[in-house]
């Protein structure tokens, strides 16, 4: 892997470490890499683990849109899940296919950088 392509997925990391949405999967696969990358492992081997991990991980909109209308009422209050519903509704309309947040975009991101683009 280049210096370039490094520094990015390193940037990215620092980013899914520090999304508060982020989930424990992708809090773990991002601090594994930082793991790997600092006892010395190969790159480009913790680079595929990272993100083997977080393709998989993909929150779309309506499941965004559904987590609004239930589970984060109870997690965040029914005011911060109204208005996360409403941003929802808001971004589908306008053709998003996935959700928004720093954790979803910093993994977009990360795998469209690597070649593996969210479609």
């Amino acid at each position: 892997m280049n210096k370039e392509l490094f520094d990015y997925t390193a940037q990215k990391v620092e980013e899914l470490l520090a999304a508060p949405s982020s989930s424990k999967e992708t809090l773990d696969a991002a601090q594994g890499w930082k793991d790997a990358i600092a006892a010395g492992e190969d790159a480009d081997a913790a680079t595929k683990k990272l993100l083997d991990t977080i393709d998989r991980h993909h929150t779309t909109i309506d499941e965004l849109i559904g987590f609004a209308q239930g589970a984060a009422k109870e997690i965040m209050g029914e005011e911060v899940a109204a208005g996360m519903l409403a941003h929802a509704l808001e971004i589908k309309e306008k053709g998003a296919k996935y959700c928004d947040c720093a954790a979803c975009t910093a993994t977009h991101e990360l795998l469209a950088k690597h070649g593996r683009p969210v479609l």
